[in-house]
């Protein structure tokens, strides 16, 4: 499962993998005649999507939806602050947020049926609901439904960047890497690139940018990596007389030649590049470089960054979802839920690289051209429980939009006083793909096809197109 890419990692390729020249072309084809017919042309202006995944589940009461006037044991454990917008406020523990609101559209009507992590992670990352999931079984395959990133894969043309990177690690623990985070039946091809393996998984990184001190990369990954794969089917296709898939070789081949000469590729993972002043306004932690670095390779033509959120406890090395803020936790020194929230690794990280990377984004001239979408695997139950934090709640969560054509300064959807479920306009994990896809010029209508060539529609949910601008 971790052999996927090994040509061309930093470069940033999509390596031949598990995945035969045959379906190769088919998939080819397939989106050639998709882009003839029309199918790909954008309807929104989103050329690349930053995913923000808050494993583990953020609280909509201490984010996005406080409820001050809801009874004490429910209501927000902070207070609210206005923002740019009049009408909106949001939680006081997220002040330079709320001085890009007028940016954003929060939507307070999220939902679905689960309260498992597991299956919560693999339903919002795939649109696809699937039951019975926990630790282990919920080990990704090549039969489950691919992730958002790999769907953006595939109807994405070579570049000399990878259409998708997850950084800085996929989820996992326990030696597992949670199901709806790579490809899936669409092959190894089509998997995010990954540059570090998940904390407590063994083995080395999916695709380690690392290499021996004195090597060149370029050298390295060009001569050793996928050329040198191509070398070796070539071989076995000429040995068969396989002329047709022999012309598709070739035409991997150029892409291997586009990424080893293109100089965005080469630098746009090296985040030290930035100025001293920008990195300090990220933050200087984990959390604000991950989101500089997704900023410089949607820049560089990424065209979906998943920056996934969780922390690794110095204390024990554990792997901790920590918007997961039960409270009570060991490794983070059995601290309430509500002292989660205000350590650096939640809610003031959360505020000063979000709002960073939507304002140098919008700086840049590149927030039209980016759609950031932030969201977890659910919400938070209405009651605090006696650890001062909050449970598991699937039915109603707070997400937010920004960028790509998207109007800011709006809320859409609402909950109830408590916060507990939505009482206008519900949203669906589908629909909120369908929205991501809708933005970025995917029809929704298409097909995927698995290993036994059965078809599957892109996306099942309806767009929020009344989000557009």
């Amino acid at each position: 499962m971790l052999h996927r890419r090994d040509a061309l990692l930093q470069l940033g390729t999509v390596g031949l993998g598990g995945l035969t020249l045959p379906k190769l072309l088919h998939a080819d084809q397939s989106r050639a005649r998709l882009a003839a017919n029309g199918k790909l042309t954008p309807k929104a202006t989103a050329k690349s999507c930053i995913l923000v995944y808050l494993w583990g589940g953020p609280p909509q009461q201490e984010t996005f939806d406080p409820k001050l006037d809801a009874p004490d044991g429910i209501r927000s454990q902070f207070g609210a602050t206005h923002t740019v917008v009049p009408g909106i406020s949001i939680c006081d523990q997220l002040p330079q947020i709320a001085k890009q609101t007028d940016k954003l559209a929060i939507i307070r009507s999220y939902t679905h049926p689960s309260n498992i992590h597991e299956i919560g992670v693999n339903y919002t990352l795939t649109g696809r609901f699937k039951d019975g999931l926990a630790v282990p079984r919920n080990m990704r395959n090549r039969t489950d439904f691919p992730t958002l990133g790999s769907v953006v894969s595939y109807f994405s043309p070579p570049g000399a960047m990878p259409a998708a990177v997850t950084i800085p690690r996929p989820i996992g623990h326990d030696g597992v890497i949670y199901t709806g985070t790579h490809a899936g039946f669409l092959g190894p091809r089509f998997d995010p690139l990954e540059m570090q393996a998940p904390g407590e998984v063994s083995g080395p990184a999916p695709h380690s940018l690392d290499l021996p001190t004195g090597l060149d990369a370029v050298r390295v990954q060009s001569r050793v990596g996928l050329l040198k794969v191509l070398e070796e089917t070539e071989r076995k296709l000429q040995s068969q007389g396989d002329r047709s898939s022999l012309a598709g070789l070739e035409s991997a081949r150029e892409q291997a030649y586009r990424m080893l000469f293109a100089p965005e590729a080469k630098g746009a993972f090296e985040v030290a590049r930035e100025s001293d002043r920008m990195r300090e306004r990220y933050g200087r932690n984990e959390y604000g470089e991950a989101f500089l670095l997704a900023r410089r390779l949607v820049e560089s033509g990424v065209r979906l960054v998943t920056l996934v959120w969780y922390y690794i406890s110095p204390k024990d090395g554990n792997v901790l979802n920590v918007w997961d803020n039960h409270g009570g936790t060991a490794s983070l020194n059995s601290i309430s839920g509500h002292q989660m929230l205000k350590e650096s690794y939640c809610l003031p990280s959360l505020d000063q690289g979000y709002s960073a990377l939507i304002e140098d984004l919008s700086q840049r001239g590149l927030l039209d051209d980016t759609l950031v979408a932030m969201m977890g695997e659910f919400g938070r139950t209405p009651k605090i429980n006696p650890q001062a934090g909050r449970d598991h709640w699937g039915p109603c969560q707070s997400v937010v939009l920004a960028g790509g054509g998207i109007q800011g300064g709006q809320v859409y959807g609402a909950s109830d006083r408590q916060a507990a479920y939505p009482t206008q306009n519900p949203v669906s994990p589908e629909d909120f793909i369908a929205t991501i896809h809708h933005a970025l010029g995917i029809p929704l209508d298409a097909e995927l096809h698995d290993a036994l060539n059965r078809p599957h529609r892109v996306c099942d949910g309806n767009p929020l197109v009344n989000l557009f601008a």
